[in-house]
């Protein structure tokens, strides 16, 4: 009889278990706590959307859209696409769902994205972010509040030290496209002598030449015209109120003038928080104003901003400064050391877990052996559990003050 050969897992996916999915959970509830201090609503978004909710929003031209979106044809014959990011799922589901009603409008959300690109170091091809957006504010204090926000996630997951904000300005709509202009014209100068792809983006994408990391753009990179020289007073005074309110929630930034957003609806503020801890993958939370995107999507002009931040690249640099990457030890162990107290094994670590501690129940194996493997584990408490005379007798091993909370906690319960 042949041997059936069991299927690989695809590539650039994960199974993720043990530390490294303490890790990622510890991210998760981290981001959970955070959103709900700054009271942003917790949303859930569709896997798959219509292939045109991102062709519109990202750009036919974009590598995202031409080489990385995993689309496919339904059985009705529409195209549809997993989702490689979040942030045009929500502006269509702003203006499909009514939700500008709630404008300004604070929604958060976090899970699985796909993008077939190559696999490597904290990049798959089915990845997870968590995501914040403020649909329908104009003012800067929104570009503030989430930046505060993200500055207060890094610092609570225990990885601020040595993560730097890059901050920028796209300016307004007149600004951007006076800069726009002045690069073309200027890149048109030294055509030839760029790489193949900001050859290709001179004429369509001329601000992603500015962020390319070919060494044969570089010298070109240096001397192109900056935004400052073409920004309105208006789009001045819009930066210089992010800047002071950043300043008075006291984060630190840094200016990056070479930051930039390649889609035409970017706006105003652009920003990345960058690590060296992850190599050329130092990129561990981004985002940026997108005044323009609804319109892409057929909706009416509408202000946003927003950010996101890839959860793998959060949990290995939580797991590189010892944080969240383990699992925590239990608070109660019980131990059956005689089968004839199983019931009252199940009975206490369930009332035990009702009043809020975790339990671990240790009811197999060796009966000998089993308080000496609860011993090993390391938890706060031990719950020994044997027949006697009068019913079932319990004995209690814990760490000082603690023996009093299990007391409590068994308060009640009636030993068979």
């Amino acid at each position: 009889m042949s041997r059936i050969e069991t299927p690989r897992p695809i590539r650039g996916t994960q199974d993720i278990f043990g530390p490294d999915a303490e890790a990622f959970a510890h991210v998760v509830e981290c981001f959970e706590r955070v959103r709900k201090l700054y009271r942003f609503r917790r949303i859930e978004m569709p896997v798959f959307e219509k292939t045109e909710v991102f062709s519109r929003s990202l750009g036919e031209t974009t590598d995202v859209v031409s080489k990385e979106m995993y689309s496919f044809d339904d059985r009705g014959g529409e195209s549809l696409t997993l989702r490689p990011e979040f942030t045009a799922g929500i502006a269509r589901a702003f203006i499909t769902d009514g939700w500008q009603q709630y404008a300004p409008l604070k929604v958060a959300t976090h899970g699985p994205l796909f993008r077939y690109e190559r696999p490597q170091k904290g990049r798959y091809r089915q990845f997870h972010q968590i995501d914040a957006e403020v649909i329908g504010a104009a003012e800067p204090q929104a570009d503030v509040e989430l930046l505060v926000m993200a500055d207060q996630l890094l610092k609570e997951l225990g990885i601020a030290d040595g993560v730097t904000l890059n901050l920028n300005t796209l300016g307004d709509g007149a600004s951007r496209e006076a800069w726009r202009s002045a690069l073309i014209a200027y890149f048109r100068q030294h055509h030839g002598d760029l790489s193949e792809e900001s050859q290709e983006r001179l004429e369509k994408n001329p601000l992603r030449i500015l962020d390319s990391k070919d060494p044969r753009d570089r010298p070109f990179v240096a001397d192109a015209p900056q935004i400052d020289d073409f920004l309105s007073e208006e789009a001045r005074d819009f930066f210089a109120q992010v800047t002071a309110g950043l300043d008075a929630a006291g984060v630190a930034w840094s200016r990056n003038p070479a930051l930039v957003r390649g889609l035409d609806y970017y706006r105003h503020t652009a920003f990345e928080f960058i690590t060296d801890r992850l190599g050329a993958q130092g990129t561990v939370l981004g985002g940026g104003r997108y005044d323009g995107l609804m319109e892409s999507l057929g909706g009416a002009p509408t202000p946003a901003v927003g950010w996101a931040a890839g959860i793998e690249r959060l949990a290995m640099l939580v797991q590189g400064d010892g944080q969240g990457g383990g699992e925590l030890p239990a608070d109660v162990i019980v131990v059956v050391e005689n089968d004839a107290v199983m019931l009252d094994g199940v009975g206490a670590a369930a009332q035990l877990r009702r009043a809020g501690l975790s339990v671990d129940m240790i009811a197999s194996g060796s009966p000998r052996k089993r308080f000496d493997k609860a011993v090993k584990l390391g938890a706060k408490a031990i719950l020994a559990l044997n027949p006697g005379d009068a019913g079932t007798q319990h004995r209690l091993r814990a760490e000082p003050d603690f023996a009093a909370v299990v007391d409590s906690a068994l308060a009640g319960y009636r030993w068979q």
